[in-house]
Formats: C-alpha cells, sequence, structure tokens
C-alpha cells in the first residue's frame, strides 16, 4: 500500500460566516485522507491577529479512511469551539502521514460560494 501525505500542514485563510441567508447552514470544513495501515492521531491549533492561539482539537483519522471535520462542530477538549465571523489560521499536525484539504461553503448572501484548496505542506 501506498502511503501519501504528511505530518504538518497549514490553512492561512480561514472564517466561518456568522450567519446563513438560505436553507444550508455557512461551514468549513478540513477534509483529510490517510492511506496509510495506522491510524492518524491529529492534532489542530488555530491562531488569531489579536489573540493566543486555541489548542485542544483532537481527532483521529482511521487507516486507509477519509474524514471530514466540519469547523462548526469541531470542540477542544476544553469545551471551546471555533469562532464565528472571526478570521483565523489552522495548522493541523499528524502522527502519520496524511493529505489535508480545506473547503468553505459561504451562504452569508442569497449566492452560496463555494472554496476549496489543498492545504500547504508544512
Amino acid at each position: 500500500m501506498l502511503h501519501y501525505g504528511e505530518k504538518v500542514w497549514l490553512i492561512s485563510d480561514a472564517y466561518l460566516p456568522e450567519h446563513s441567508s438560505g436553507r444550508f447552514p455557512s461551514h468549513e470544513s478540513v477534509c483529510l485522507l490517510n492511506t496509510g495501515e495506522t491510524d492518524a492521531k491529529v492534532h489542530i491549533t488555530l491562531y488569531f491577529e489579536d489573540k493566543e492561539p486555541m489548542t485542544g482539537f483532537k481527532i483521529n483519522c482511521l487507516a486507509s479512511r477519509t474524514l471530514h471535520v466540519r469547523m462548526d462542530q469541531l470542540t477542544s477538549e476544553d469545551g471551546q469551539s471555533v469562532p464565528v465571523g472571526v478570521p483565523y489560521a489552522i495548522l493541523v499536525e499528524s502522527d502519520q502521514p496524511i493529505v489535508v484539504q480545506y473547503s468553505r461553503m459561504d451562504t452569508s448572501q442569497p449566492e452560496m460560494a463555494l472554496m476549496t484548496t489543498m492545504a500547504y505542506k508544512g
């Protein structure tokens, strides 16, 4: 089996809109792909312009699986959620090589927008 990916990924432009205008909620996803034979223990850190980073977001991505992490549903070990209406950046660290993609569905206006990009390999 081929093992793809890296252990450190960066997403510098993340933003969870405060409201939605339609029937679909605005949301972001950090999409993980683990092509390996070992489950990946993933840690997410959020960075902000005007406050200290948020840590304690832990996720398991099973071996030979994909996992779509909805940022609006993510909670840290101490119960913190991703803030809405605030720009931030994301650091994804894994103990196994994984591939990371970021997607944002913005429904804050009647014309929905979908954006997706591969994360930067750190």
